[in-house]
């Protein structure tokens, strides 16, 4: 076996490195949700799929994790695993939501359909954001990566979603 194709593929693998290591991937991948179609956009490749994992990716394209994770280990020649699936629940607006607090409404949609990537735009509106204000991004699918890299800088987040919209995120700076 090829070196380079010993990497496992797990929930926690990076789109990327699956595609680096299992370039014949691609097409499986494809096959199971239309909207991963968007990662043949290079400059996509080169950013979201680089942050994204599987688990993500699962959400967006609408693939239960077990059968994404498995069907990509089928086709690579490996075992199936035993994948659990995450859950999570849409819920009531948290108690910081109030639409007066919202600063700012940032639609990524556009830049999505011209191939762009908003990652980084939405991290810098996200770092002007005042305390006890809140960015609303309107997103055609959940928006994984960056609903992670926001928690991760210590945003609280809410996401819902809508039937014209599709995902609109709300990103709340706690006041200090």
């Amino acid at each position: 076996m090829n070196k380079s194709k010993a990497r496992e593929i797990t929930p926690d693998t990076k789109v990327g490195a699956l595609l680096d290591d299992f370039p014949e991937l691609e097409p499986v991948l494809m096959e199971l949700s239309p909207k991963f179609e968007k990662l043949k956009n290079p400059v996509l490749r080169r950013t979201v799929a680089k942050v994204a994992t599987l688990r993500q990716v699962a959400k967006v394209g609408g693939v239960p994790l077990p059968r994404l994770i498995n069907e990509l280990r089928r086709a690579a020649g490996m075992d199936q695993m035993e994948v659990e699936e995450s859950v999570t629940g849409e819920t009531s607006p948290p108690p910081w939501f109030a639409p007066e607090t919202v600063y700012e409404t940032l639609d990524i949609r556009p830049f999505i359909d011209s191939g762009e990537q908003p990652i980084s735009i939405a991290m810098e509106k996200l770092a002007a954001l005042k305390p006890g204000k809140i960015l609303k991004v309107i997103a055609p699918f959940e928006p994984v990566p960056l609903l992670d890299l926001a928690k991760q800088k210590g945003f609280a987040v809410h996401l819902r979603k809508e039937a014209e919209a599709g995902s609109v995120a709300c990103f709340f700076r706690k006041p200090d």
